[in-house]
């Protein structure tokens, strides 16, 4: 971790931004967490240092700009993920309507059908596509099996 951010410090210095105390911290958020965090939740993490929502906000737009994090609108909501260094830089995300949790689906052969199928939009639009972002939503497993025991629940009764 202190090598990734040792570059991300180069290279705010580079494009002639500071990397501040508040800044280094955001960053240690998104680093440590596996997790999709939206600005709210990050600020839940670093408030009690003094970082306010306005300055969680202004980074992650930073971080954003700088391809840092990959930000994902999810229902107006936006969700940050880490993207530089990503040893999975293009994955499918799975939205749970039911508790809101985002899954990263993580499957190669998968993930090679949504490549094929970019390569196959570029061929016949001539365009030049740089992302994919591609978002599945319904019951996650744990608010599956719950519905499922609910279910089982009310026909025993």
């Amino acid at each position: 971790m202190n090598e990734t951010i040792e570059y991300i410090k180069k290279l705010f210095k580079k494009k002639g931004y500071k990397f501040t105390i508040q800044k280094k911290t955001i960053l240690e958020v998104l680093l440590e967490n596996k997790e999709h965090k939206n600005a709210k939740q990050i600020h839940d993490k670093v408030k009690n240092q003094n970082i306010g929502i306005t300055t969680v906000y202004r980074t992650l737009n930073l971080f954003t700009e700088l391809d840092i994090v990959k930000e994902i609108n999810i229902s107006g909501t936006s969700y940050y993920e880490i993207k530089i260094f990503s040893k999975n830089p293009f994955h499918i995300h799975f939205k749970c309507f039911k508790c809101n949790s985002i899954i990263d689906i993580n499957n190669k052969d998968i993930n090679l059908n949504c490549l094929d199928l970019k390569q196959k939009v570029e061929s016949v639009s001539n365009l030049d596509i740089y992302d994919i972002n591609i978002m599945f939503t319904g019951l996650c497993k744990s608010c599956k099996e719950e519905f499922l025991w609910q279910d089982q629940q009310k026909l025993e009764q």
